[in-house]
């Protein structure tokens, strides 16, 4: 069981508040959902890339692409006054994703083990 205290918890009695913070958090649920499915809809072009690339001898990183879109994501980010160096680390992080895809989709059309 939890013993902190929680937000709603704080507002009783202040209903005004209180319902404001439950309008607010279910906006929030439901960009979080739109953010998972944008991310499912990604992921599903970059295996498409993955495939492409593996058929193709490519190799599964391709650094330049990568720099070009993270300049890109932190000008977006700048634009819509999002930090700029969160940007980066999430599109890292998705990126290290990717290409360990593309690396485990070639490692299974070479026949071999993919890597961890």
């Amino acid at each position: 069981m939890n013993d902190q205290p929680t937000a709603e918890g704080t507002l009783v009695g202040d209903e005004e508040a209180l319902t404001r913070l439950r309008a607010l958090r279910g906006s929030i649920d439901n960009l979080d959902a739109a953010l998972v499915h944008l991310l499912a809809e990604r992921f599903k072009c970059t295996q498409q890339v993955g495939e492409l690339k593996a058929a193709h001898n490519l190799p599964p990183a391709d650094p330049a692409r990568e720099a070009d879109q993270i300049a890109r994501l932190r000008r977006l980010a700048a634009d819509a006054r999002l930090d700029p160096a969160f940007a980066e680390k999430f599109l890292n992080f998705i990126i290290e994703e990717v290409v360990r895809h593309h690396r485990a989709i070639a490692a299974k059309q070479d026949g071999a083990a993919p890597p961890a």
